[in-house]
């Protein structure tokens, strides 16, 4: 096989292992030289590769590459910007083609959640219309862990990780000040359309009275009446009530409790503080001091306490990637497989970029427990895993020691520009 180039590209909202599985692609393609002659990264995401804007990962040291596998964001920068059907955009896909062969790039993975994998997709179908061989592989990753078949997300570990450790020292704050100070504490978590994130808050209540007391998901539509008065019956028998709250939490007539009216890139609709919604709502009911909290991006951003499980699966999808392009397959993503329980023990498969794209997987009703406020033993069984583990990055001088890559540009080939 004649040497080529690969595209890795970086999408959607980042985690503290994406970087791990850009780990794993680079360097497991460092042992094929005789077949990828240069890793190119694009910065900024698809963006990058519609622009022209390439990096050259080769200029990077071993010592480098090895050091994103614990370094958290984007490491050659993401975006939010999905490209369009063929149709009607076919300026786009023209344009990929153009900078691919300009820069031999036989080879396109692309790292991200399921409107990543539609990009990564349709890439995967222009190389026939367009008569350009190129092998396109999607690589999982999304904290809200809502890509199908795949066990879980890369990135979502290390997020229900940092929300179940906050939400029981927060609540432990909260107990100790309740008698006289605040007796409600609100924690807002991400999830638009899925309670994953805040199902995992659960993790850390193992005995009645652990914080968290409520749980609300996007899954089950919001009923004032019984939360207040689920509040009211936490803070009689424990003298405070700390709450979980998912963003996408919504009413029976599927308006969201809190919605700001824009609209993102994808054309998701954006959402403003829940948080604040609730504990006023506790505040004008009930009357309770309150303190709110927005998890926000230090919720994916905590490389300091990720899960040692997610970040060795991150790692393994991003190698996964190199080697089942390698093999020939062409328009699928590597997946995590479950093959047991207890003990957890995981796999690597694989899943056709067709059946991944633009499907949103929801958490089973049986993990929500009866009321609408937990999560029950199933749901426990299948997060408890995903947790396990540290793998605590370097730190020098009380800091987590994190690297910045050269990420010198690729020389430009094309006399044209484009505009996205």
């Amino acid at each position: 096989m004649s040497q080529h180039n690969a595209l890795y590209a970086q999408s959607g909202g980042v985690t503290s292992v994406i970087n791990a599985s850009a780990c794993g692609l680079i360097q497991t393609a460092r042992q094929h030289t005789d077949k990828i002659h240069k890793v190119f990264a694009a910065r900024n995401g698809i963006i990058g590769a519609l622009t022209e804007d390439l990096i050259d990962t080769s200029f990077e040291s071993d010592s480098d590459i090895a050091a994103l596998r614990y370094t958290p964001a984007g490491a050659f920068g993401s975006c939010r910007h999905k490209l369009g059907s063929f149709e009607k955009h076919r300026a786009q896909y023209e344009r990929l083609i153009e900078v691919f062969a300009a820069h031999n790039i036989r080879y396109f993975f692309y790292n991200g959640g399921g409107d990543s994998q539609d990009t990564a997709y349709k890439v995967s179908q222009i190389s026939q219309t367009l008569k350009y061989p190129i092998t396109a592989i999607g690589i999982p990753k999304t904290i809200d862990n809502d890509l199908p078949f795949t066990d879980n997300s890369p990135g979502f570990g290390s997020v229900a990780k940092y929300v179940a450790v906050s939400i029981r020292e927060a609540g432990l704050d909260v107990a100790s000040m309740a008698l006289t100070s605040t007796k409600i504490f609100v924690l807002e978590v991400m999830g638009r359309h899925t309670g994953w994130i805040a199902a995992a808050s659960g993790l850390a209540h193992e005995k009645e009275g652990d914080a968290p007391h409520i749980i609300l998901f996007p899954e089950i539509a919001f009923n004032a009446e019984k939360f207040l008065e689920r509040v009211q019956q936490c803070v009689k028998k424990f003298g405070y009530c700390a709450i979980v709250a998912s963003e996408g939490i919504h009413n029976a007539d599927g308006s969201f409790i809190s919605e700001s009216g824009l609209v993102d890139a994808f054309g998701h609709k954006q959402l403003g503080g829940v948080a604040p919604v609730i504990a006023n709502l506790i505040k004008e009911k009930l009357g309770y001091k309150y303190h709110w909290a927005l998890a926000d991006y230090l919720q994916r951003a905590a490389r300091h306490i990720a899960s040692k499980v997610d970040v060795e699966q991150s790692y393994a999808l991003g190698k996964a990637a190199v080697e089942l392009a390698l093999a020939g397959k062409n328009a699928i993503m590597p997946i995590i497989v479950r093959d047991s329980n207890q003990p957890y023990r995981w796999s690597i498969g694989e899943a056709p970029l067709e059946k991944v794209a633009n499907v949103e997987v929801k958490m089973p009703r049986e993990y929500i427990t009866e009321d609408g406020f937990g999560i029950t033993p199933a749901g426990r069984e299948y997060l408890l895993p995903l947790i396990q583990g540290e793998d605590y990055p370097p730190f020098h001088h009380g800091l987590p020691q994190y690297v910045q890559l050269k990420n010198k540009a690729v020389a430009k080939k094309l006399e044209t520009s484009f505009q996205v």
